[in-house]
Parts: C-alpha cells; sequence; structure tokens
C-alpha cells in the first residue's frame, strides 16, 4: 500500500482533534454547521436567455464539452481557455477548477464566451464554498474547505440518493478517523475516465494518484462538482459508526460496521448483476444528478 501522499491531500481526523475544537468553538462552530448555505437568487430579466445546465456531480471535462456545446465551439475550446479565465480557485487547486464549476442553470447571453461561463460557475461555487458556515464546519471536521469540496464530490459520486449522503460522508469521515484507505470505487472511476459500477481487482491496483485503495488520505483533487445537498451532507453528517456500505440494488444501500456483513452485501450484489446475457442494468454515472440544480443569475 503506498503511502507517499502530499501533506495537503492527507486527513487525518481524531476524536481528540474534535473535542478540542468542539471545547473551543462550541457556540460558533456547533451551530454553523446546520446553517444552510448562501443561496443566489435568479435574474428577472424580462427577456429569458437560452440556458445551459450543469447537474450535479458532472466531472470538468463533461463541463468543458457542454460549454463548446451549447456556444457551438470546436470541441476542446473550453478546456484550452482555463489558462486565460481568470478563475479565482483556492491555492490548493493548483490552477484546476474541479469541483469549483459550481451544477446550476446559467444563462447564456449574447457574446458569452468559455472564459465568461467558467468565471461565472466559479465565481458562484465561491460564493457558496466560503460563506462562513462552510468554514466553520470545515474546520469543526479538521479540514479546509477545499478537502471539504473533494469528500463532497466523493459523496455526489458514490450516493445513490439524497438519504444516503449524509452516511456516506460518516463513512469517509470514519475511515480516515481510523487511518483506513478510503477504498470508494468513484475515484477508481474518475482516474480511468469512466462511469461504471463495477470495479475489478485488477482496476484497484493500478498506479494513480486517484486510486484510494492503494493510497491513504483524498484523492489530491475534487472528482466532479459537487452540488450543495453533497456540501451540506459533509458539514453536518449523522452520527454512526459505519465503515462499509454497498447498493445492492435501487434504493437498498446497506450501510454497515461489520467486514463480514459487507461481504455478504457485497455477494448478493454481485449476484444480481453477474453477466446473463441480458441487458446489464445502466452504471450509475455523474450525469445521473441527485438533485436539481438551481438558476443563477449574472
Amino acid at each position: 500500500m503506498q503511502m507517499n501522499i502530499p501533506p495537503r491531500n492527507t486527513i487525518r481526523l481524531t476524536r481528540r482533534g474534535r473535542l478540542a475544537l468542539v471545547v473551543a468553538g462550541t457556540v460558533v462552530a456547533g451551530t454553523a454547521v446546520a446553517v444552510p448555505l448562501l443561496t443566489l437568487g435568479s435574474g428577472h430579466d424580462e427577456a429569458k436567455p437560452a440556458t445551459l445546465v450543469i447537474p450535479e456531480g458532472w466531472r470538468a471535462s463533461q463541463v468543458y464539452d457542454a460549454v463548446d456545446t451549447a456556444l457551438k465551439l470546436p470541441p476542446g475550446s473550453t478546456r484550452k481557455s482555463i489558462g486565460k479565465a481568470g478563475l479565482k480557485l483556492p491555492n490548493d487547486a493548483e490552477g484546476n477548477p474541479e469541483g469549483y464549476l459550481f451544477p446550476a442553470t446559467y444563462p447564456l447571453r449574447k457574446g458569452e464566451t468559455p472564459e465568461s461561463l467558467l468565471r461565472f460557475m466559479v465565481d458562484t461555487a465561491n460564493k457558496k464554498f466560503n460563506a462562513a458556515p462552510v468554514a466553520a464546519g470545515a474546520q469543526y471536521h479538521s479540514m479546509n474547505v477545499y478537502q471539504a469540496v473533494t469528500i463532497a464530490s466523493i459523496v455526489q459520486a458514490e450516493a445513490a440518493t439524497k438519504a444516503d449522503m449524509g452516511k456516506v460522508a460518516r463513512v469517509i469521515f470514519n475511515r480516515l478517523d481510523r487511518g483506513m484507505p478510503l477504498q470508494m470505487d468513484s475515484t477508481i472511476n474518475y482516474a480511468l475516465h469512466r462511469s461504471t459500477i463495477r470495479t475489478s481487482q485488477d482496476d484497484t491496483r493500478i498506479e494513480s494518484p486517484y486510486n484510494s485503495y492503494q493510497r491513504m488520505g483524498l484523492p489530491p483533487t475534487p472528482i466532479g462538482n459537487p452540488g450543495e445537498e453533497a456540501m451540506r451532507a459533509v458539514l453536518d453528517p449523522p452520527s454512526g459508526e459505519w465503515l462499509y456500505f454497498v447498493t445492492v440494488k435501487p434504493g437498498d444501500t446497506r450501510f454497515t460496521t461489520d467486514y463480514a456483513a459487507h461481504m455478504r452485501n457485497v455477494a448478493e450484489f454481485n449476484a444480481l448483476h453477474q453477466p446473463t446475457g441480458q441487458a446489464q442494468p445502466p452504471s450509475r454515472s455523474p450525469r445521473q444528478s441527485t438533485a436539481s440544480p438551481q438558476p443563477v443569475g449574472h
């Protein structure tokens, strides 16, 4: 198991650290995590422009393709424009906007460019993520906002429903707290530029900083662009000791603390999804968002 993760990507949460934060900031942090994130109002222009919908969980590559299509530009145009867009990203992002292309419904006004759309998305994310409740909630869990966005992106990709998001977030915190690798299939999918419900043993051995089976801590960047529900789940997850979960079938996600019970659940999942010559269930991909994107206005 490889352990050489850059310090900024490794988050180790201890109960002692959390208790210290609670004692030192019960009023500020303890109440802030329950406050809703800042919500932007939509514009009230009489002439309604065309819009671009960015669903929760889309990867940056999907956003770039959607902008190219919406603006009728050659493929790859938006990706090439990142360097000159002047995006106000956190230092930890190192110029990579993954996680900060906020999912919403964006108006397409006359003269819109890839740079202006990307700036609008990142500015919207900053308004959401830089709000005081988010910073306080991140501090409460001994992490910075960029790490919170990274965890939220995993929650967005892994949770089968909005109701599961809080428990998925708790599993991530519990595994980090115990020094366990995350072992999240969504990070493997991101590394392999795919979306699938099946991960092979060979997949878990790939050389990638996003291989959360082989590497400790968080991946170096978010693995998609999370919405507000996923972020709320990270800031205020339910209490629980869960360490494992698997969605056996739609509407049946099983969380457990017991590895043997988890393996029985995995065996049931495998039995249900064995190739039988019939069409396989569709993979749950970032395109299948768990919440309706909210409209925003310039």
